[in-house]
């Protein structure tokens, strides 16, 4: 009975252990473009996708929006805010979306999603947000653990990609 047992513990391991493989593989199945965000303080983009290519960027802004144009073996072909591509390793992605505020002056942040409502306060132009996804051209926004609605134009990030779920 104990040899039983552990024969049924050890394929519940087995499946658990295939699910959190297929996860990532699943992710890799989104339509392209998507919006990504950067997952760690500090991120290598390189010429190319594997770390036998020379490193061309490091990223030193967690939460930072970047756009998925390719897909490649684990790396991901990434554009940012200013038009640089570049090949990023899957696993320092985020697929949670933000948005970086753009745009000349303060971007009003405001208490509902529309030009009429309250302005709680203002962001500066580079300022990451965690983001929802956008709609009738405001985006609710999360910076700092402040909440908030911000015009989708002075948010990149904001637009609807083919890949957003």
């Amino acid at each position: 009975m104990q040899g039983f047992r552990q024969i049924i513990a050890f394929a519940i391991a087995l499946v658990l252990a295939a699910g959190a493989l297929v996860a990532p593989l699943s992710a890799q199945d989104r339509v392209l473009p998507y919006w990504a965000a950067l997952r760690f303080e500090k991120v290598n983009m390189r010429v190319g996708p594997s770390a036998e290519y020379p490193v061309t960027w490091v990223y030193t802004r967690k939460g930072l929006p970047v756009k998925v144009v390719r897909v490649r073996e684990g790396w991901r072909l990434v554009e940012d805010h200013e038009g640089t591509q570049g090949w990023i390793s899957a696993s320092q992605l985020d697929p949670e979306r933000g948005g970086m505020v753009i745009g000349t002056g303060l971007a009003e942040v405001r208490a509902g999603p529309n030009a009429g409502a309250a302005i709680k306060w203002r962001a500066e132009p580079g300022v990451i947000a965690g983001m929802k996804k956008c709609k009738a051209g405001w985006c609710e926004v999360d910076i700092a653990g402040r909440k908030g609605f911000m015009a989708a134009e002075r948010l990149w990030g904001s637009q609807d990609l083919p890949g957003d779920a």
